[in-house]
């Protein structure tokens, strides 16, 4: 089953990393999704932009375009990794490795539905 990990935290606190310590936390998770991708678990990782790019589309009659994600919480979706994964047990432990070696946030593990397999190359 396939399982999205979404990842959390703080704009703040991720945007003032030294060069250093990005550099070490990104190295950091290359390892692991090495290790995810030798084994086939691994499907798309995409970094998203800060928050201060998003727009948000809001539906109703008269659809209405706003900047910004109007997150609500200190923490921010900064990320997301789609896994193959037997059961939610061996999601959760793909996601404990990941925070492992990035500090701070959160994970949030989501079944996923197939709803198209899409066109973009990997």
């Amino acid at each position: 089953m396939l399982y999205a990990i979404l990842c959390y935290n703080s704009e703040n606190a991720v945007f003032s990393w030294s060069k250093a310590q990005e550099d070490k936390v990104m190295a950091d998770l290359a390892a692991v999704q090495a290790r995810l991708s030798k084994v086939n678990k691994l499907g798309p990782v995409a970094r998203l932009m800060p928050t201060t790019a998003a727009i948000t589309l809001r539906k109703g009659d008269t659809p209405l375009v706003l900047d910004g994600p109007f997150a609500e919480t200190k923490e921010q979706l900064l990320g997301f990794y789609v896994v193959d994964c037997a059961d939610l047990e061996e999601a959760l432990g793909f996601a404990r490795e990941l925070g492992a070696v990035n500090p701070g946030g959160a994970h949030e593990i989501r079944p996923l539905l197939m709803f198209d397999k899409g066109t973009l190359p990997g």
